[in-house]
């Protein structure tokens, strides 16, 4: 099932509650996202804590968790051969009332992609040409904490508008110079990257 909004963003809310509308129109982004649960049969949903959910945009206030496996992983249907930039936020908000923050690898497919630590509020982002027309996104289980996922966006880029003859790019940082502390992203940018 492929959930698109007019300009093909993909934007999963990752633990979004059965009984909540999905899909639904974020207010700050005016962006639509939906729930997780038609890309992934394992894990557990919960929420973060609430006194925590007002520094947070709605689709950062829910996980999906996966406390079985070493590996569960995404099923997303995509379009082979397209540049995506591929973001996955991980906000821990002491979801699970333990106060212990987890660490764990995403993969894209059979590939190592990055190394989660949750001990900040996790924002990741590559810029990736899939070879087919499914992506994988594993979270991969690497100790004894849970991993976890508080959203997954995908939004298609111009395929000459980052180039590479090694493979995907990893965003070290993306800074925005001006006088604002505003965080710029879709609107201001037509392919919702984020610049700080």
């Amino acid at each position: 099932m492929n959930i698109y909004t007019f300009i093909g963003f993909i934007s999963l809310d990752c633990g979004l509650f059965p009984n909540e509308q999905s899909p639904y129109t974020e207010s700050a982004t005016r962006l639509q996202y939906s729930s997780d649960s038609n890309f992934i049969q394992t894990g557990k949903i919960s929420r973060i804590q609430r006194s925590l959910e007002e520094n947070h945009l709605k689709p950062q206030r829910t996980v999906r968790y996966f406390p079985e496996g070493m590996r569960n992983c995404y099923n997303i249907t995509v379009k082979q051969g397209t540049n995506y930039l591929i973001r996955v936020r991980a906000i821990y908000g002491n979801y699970d009332g333990l106060n212990h923050y987890p660490m764990f690898d995403l993969y894209i497919g059979p590939n190592y992609w990055v190394t989660i630590d949750t001990q900040e509020n996790v924002r990741k982002e590559i810029f990736h040409i899939p070879r087919s027309n499914i992506l994988d996104l594993c979270p991969v289980k690497t100790g004894t904490s849970t991993p976890f996922i508080s959203a997954i966006e995908i939004r298609p880029l111009p395929n000459n508008t980052y180039i590479t003859t090694s493979g995907s790019l990893k965003l070290f940082s993306r800074f925005y110079l001006s006088n604002s502390e505003d965080v710029l992203r879709y609107e201001e940018d037509v392919y919702d990257r984020m610049w700080m």
